[in-house]
């Protein structure tokens, strides 16, 4: 086996077209990063759930900075309990044939880039299973600039690690015992946190209530739908105030002439200034066949 083998992450993400590391995990644009920093968990969620991703949510964390929000790409690590054997291979195969240095999360913390969030699953191991504590934090600090840690397993020196303002942690539990009798099987491999599955490259979105995991290829789609979503409201909430349309009429597919009114708004309004990157042709063109052929779904989802 090779940890973190780029043939392998190009396989596990082929929908990716994009650029992508020399390791082969993919390379969402930092912008598009930035743009994902914005939006709210059930923003995210809804583009995903409607195309299947079901499992891409997991809520059940302690935080570092629980007010904070964390965006980057994943860089994954399956941790497995120690077996001597196996611990054994896997250790003097890293130090002896990758050149790496030191224990297991240290190889995942070297490896880390700008804007990168480590994905770690500890099968849930807090006691001995403290995957960073203050100097490692420190290093994912430093590497990332902005990024952080999704552990599903433990994390010690929390008052040190509180201090680090640049990145968040989320982690299952604390503990002051080091990490030990742990074996890592996969780096940059498909990793199950709690009840959601991450593969190296996604887009790590960490927000109040929890951590969702944008499969690469949907990170701009889902940085768009988003962004719809929020512009809409706002003109809603204004056509609400001045009693221009209803309840009713805001909260249901679309009719040409809102559209219109609405294209109108988006032109001229300086609220609609920080959208006007999107575009609303197929929303206009959907509200056409609807009136010319019967009712149709909401095409913001």
């Amino acid at each position: 086996m090779k940890f973190d083998h780029a043939e392998d992450i190009i396989q596990w993400t082929p929908l990716w077209q994009g650029e992508r590391f020399p390791n082969g995990r993919p390379k969402v644009p930092e912008g598009v990063l930035r743009r994902l920093g914005k939006i709210t968990l059930e923003e995210a969620w809804g583009p995903l759930w409607s195309r299947g991703y079901h499992y891409q949510f997991e809520g059940d964390f302690k935080i570092i900075h629980p007010d904070k929000v964390m965006v980057g790409r994943a860089v994954t690590a399956v941790m497995v309990p120690k077996r001597p054997d196996l611990h054994e291979t896997l250790l003097n195969y890293g130090h002896e044939q990758e050149g790496r240095r030191g224990f297991f999360n240290q190889w995942v913390i070297d490896s880390l880039e700008e804007d990168d969030v480590v994905v770690v699953d500890m099968f849930d191991k807090i006691y001995q299973g403290t995957y960073v504590g203050g100097n490692l934090s420190t290093a994912i600090s430093t590497r990332t600039k902005r990024g952080g840690a999704v552990i599903w397993g433990g994390i010690r020196d929390n008052q040190q690690v509180m201090e680090i303002e640049n990145i968040n942690v989320y982690f299952r539990g604390s503990d002051p015992t080091a990490i030990a009798d742990v074996t890592m099987v996969g780096m940059n491999v498909p990793t199950r946190i709690g009840r959601a599955v991450c593969l190296p490259g996604d887009v790590v979105l960490g927000t109040p209530s929890g951590v969702i995991f944008i499969p690469a290829h949907l990170a701009e789609l889902t940085a768009i739908h988003a962004e719809k979503s929020q512009v809409r409201d706002v003109f809603g909430f204004i056509r609400l105030k001045d009693k221009t349309y209803t309840t009713a009429q805001i909260d249901s597919t679309w009719s040409v002439s809102m559209w219109q009114d609405f294209l109108r708004w988006f032109e001229r309004d300086e609220r609609a200034e920080p959208y006007r990157h999107l575009t609303w042709e197929e929303e206009l063109e959907s509200a056409r066949r609807s009136e010319s052929d019967g009712p149709s779904v909401d095409v913001r989802l």
